[in-house]
């Protein structure tokens, strides 16, 4: 039977040490502090943005959130932005998206402080990512499958890698991280030819292609790690890019979704936070 990843376990894992860390920051007078900003009131924004605020709150972390409205110029979210940035009592911002169409997403992106951006939105941020520096910070989803095989004892290091996806959210990020472990990766996309073989080939492969379940048995072998990282609906029900039931019993071990990395994600988004406080 193919070992399934769960998510829960390791950001349980997660938290128990941020809250240590917390109470410590604490000691020295300091509270991490988020600052959600939303624009508008769709109604996924303001559900993701109170499970942020409640993550925060059981992690007694301070939270802020800044609302704006709909028909705001881009000029002047810029500028909420750039006073954000220089508030000292606020660790880290998030920036819920998609942005409303009249504005330019990635110069707004742009103006996050690579050290406040704590899901890697930015040019900034992700520059240091590719640069390998450590003064910003990944996207969460990317660096959430990275805790994810950490957890479970799974070491990168002289190992192949696929990734199926080449976004700047998942894809590309979550190559670099693990190029920066030591791996020796390939990026595939959908110009990649016989990318089943190319996937076949791997130790580890990461579905990031937003395509429901394009990862069959076709693209996995004995012994493999699969991490899925898709997020899609079928007939109202959640799936990810990896036909689990196809796998199941091929693969050594694989993420289910729902129930795996997505699980892990909010968890690196508290740790993001209480990492900018503990530079700060």
């Amino acid at each position: 039977m193919t070992q399934k990843l769960l998510g829960a376990p390791v950001a349980e894992a997660m938290l128990a040490d941020l809250t240590r860390r917390v109470a410590a920051l604490k000691e020295k007078g300091v509270t991490p502090k988020l600052a959600v900003i939303r624009i508008g009131e769709k109604p996924g924004d303001m559900a993701y943005e109170r499970s942020v605020l409640r993550d925060c709150e059981n992690l007694a972390c301070a939270a802020e959130s800044v609302v704006l409205p709909e028909e705001l110029t881009q000029e002047a979210l810029i500028a909420r932005i750039q006073a954000l940035n220089a508030d000292e009592t606020v660790h880290g911002c998030l920036l819920l998206r998609p942005l409303p169409k009249h504005m330019d997403a990635a110069l707004v992106c742009d103006a996050l402080a690579p050290g406040k951006d704590l899901d890697g939105m930015g040019r900034g941020a992700l520059g240091a990512l590719f640069a390998g520096r450590k003064d910003a910070f990944a996207p969460c989803t990317a660096q959430a499958c990275m805790e994810l095989l950490r957890h479970y004892g799974i070491e990168p290091a002289g190992k192949r890698a696929a990734v199926v996806g080449r976004s700047l959210v998942i894809g590309r990020p979550v190559a670099q991280l693990l190029l920066q472990a030591d791996a020796t990766v390939t990026l595939c996309h959908s110009r990649t030819p016989d990318i089943a073989a190319v996937c076949r080939e791997a130790d580890i492969l990461i579905a990031a292609a937003g395509q429901a379940g394009l990862v069959d048995e076709r693209f996995t072998r004995a012994g493999q790690v699969v991490l899925d990282v898709g997020v899609n609906r079928v007939d109202g029900k959640l799936c990810g890019d990896v036909r689990y039931e196809a796998i199941d019993g091929v693969a050594a071990a694989a993420s289910p979704v729902p129930g795996g990395v997505g699980k892990v994600t909010p968890a690196v988004l508290m740790a993001h936070l209480v990492e900018a406080a503990e530079r700060a």
